[in-house]
């Protein structure tokens, strides 16, 4: 199984960078983590936000690999625990199916992105910039998989 983080935005500050990769490296074989970077829509006079939104979910949608389970990261989604989340990658894992994290742009997912969602997963009530959103993905899903394996990482 891989995990794709399929994300809005291609030029991030060196520390996001690094910051992911630092715990991407960590990742097993068996349930990888890649990241797929999604151009920004064009925002200006002649588009708007929602046309940007628009123009950034057609592009998450075509990137999406075949039948994956899809997870949109939205602020109106269901909250899990780190316990909780652990259990949701070992179903991920048994289930065999490719997983896709969809994270937005500054304003959001598009609502075509919201509907083709198998679910919604909530980080926080808080907003967080998006290019910090990658690197708090890629620890939670190394924690999530260190929690499910024993591993000494997390301590509750």
């Amino acid at each position: 199984m891989r995990i794709h983080l399929i994300a809005v935005g291609t030029r991030m500050p060196a520390w996001v960078t690094a910051g992911y990769q630092e715990y991407a490296r960590r990742m097993p074989r068996e349930c990888s983590l890649q990241l797929v970077e999604i151009a920004s829509g064009r925002r200006g006079k002649s588009t708007g936000v929602v046309q940007a939104r628009e123009q950034e979910g057609r592009y998450m949608l075509a990137a999406l690999p075949k039948d994956c389970r899809v997870i949109a990261l939205d602020v109106r989604g269901q909250a899990w625990s780190t316990e909780a989340l652990a259990r949701q990658l070992q179903d991920w894992l048994g289930a065999g199916r490719d997983i896709a994290l969809l994270v937005g742009g500054p304003d959001g997912l598009s609502p075509e992105c919201l509907t083709r969602a198998d679910e919604s997963w909530s980080l926080s009530p808080l907003t967080f910039p998006h290019a910090l959103v990658r690197v708090l993905l890629a620890e939670q899903m190394y924690r999530a998989w260190t929690l499910g394996t024993g591993h000494p990482y997390h301590r509750s």
